[in-house]
């Protein structure tokens, strides 16, 4: 990971976060990456795609922000957006039950492709509290940073914008929005979409996806069009 000159990151974000990209626990983790490149393991997703989710959605243009975990440690999958895979893969089990909700909920009958790129270009945030991941190890960049710089995106969302949706799946999401203001945002929580969570109740029925529309058109926003196209 280069600095924050040579990264590919929308402007307004690279504005609002040029103080992350100089502190000392970035360039820890920019080393951390070249040592991991520098030792032959493979890294997803692609260097330039690192950051697609805030390089795809600008700071101003955010209505709806979804927390992911970790990008999909699969050849072929992780694309910079969480939960969100590239055509040709198929939909992975916690997408397919995300897609089991929408169809629930507002009636739309999703595509077999699981690539959300629509939904990004709407405004809706896809973030992973972490930002890369070893091939073939889930959870590998876990406690390298990443953490903290996806706490100051959701601290810059919450101090800068007015009446977003945060949509928290799941104890860790729960955990990483614990600071968002309640108050000046809608805040949803569910069990997170993946079968072992929603088999145990609270992901289906949660309705999350017809709220958030319902809440951006009362504060005189466009709502998310959810379905995907072919």
């Amino acid at each position: 990971m280069k600095g924050i000159e040579h990264v590919r990151l929308e402007a307004e974000w690279k504005k609002a976060l040029a103080s992350e990209f100089s502190a000392p626990y970035m360039q820890e983790l920019r080393e951390f990456l070249r040592q991991e490149k520098l030792a032959g393991k493979q890294i997803f997703p692609p260097g330039p795609e690192i950051f697609a989710a805030l390089d795809i959605t600008p700071l101003s243009r955010v209505k709806v922000v979804i927390l992911g975990q970790d990008p999909y440690h699969g050849p072929g999958q992780a694309h910079g957006l969480c939960f969100s895979v590239r055509r040709g893969t198929p939909p992975p089990p916690s997408l397919t039950n995300i897609y089991k909700e929408i169809a629930a909920d507002i009636g739309i009958v999703m595509p077999r492709h699981g690539e959300l790129t629509h939904w990004a270009q709407q405004g809706v945030l896809m973030l992973n509290s972490v930002l890369s991941v070893q091939a073939g190890l889930a959870a590998s960049h876990q406690g390298h940073g990443w953490e903290t710089f996806t706490d100051a995106v959701i601290r810059t969302l919450n101090e800068q914008c007015e009446h977003l949706v945060f949509l928290l799946w799941g104890s860790y999401a729960q955990r990483k929005g614990r600071f968002i203001d309640a108050q000046k945002h809608l805040v949803l929580k569910a069990a997170h979409p993946s079968p072992l969570a929603a088999n145990r109740g609270g992901w289906f029925g949660c309705r999350h996806f017809s709220q958030t529309n319902q809440y951006l058109v009362a504060q005189g926003k466009t709502p998310v069009d959810w379905s995907l196209p072919d």
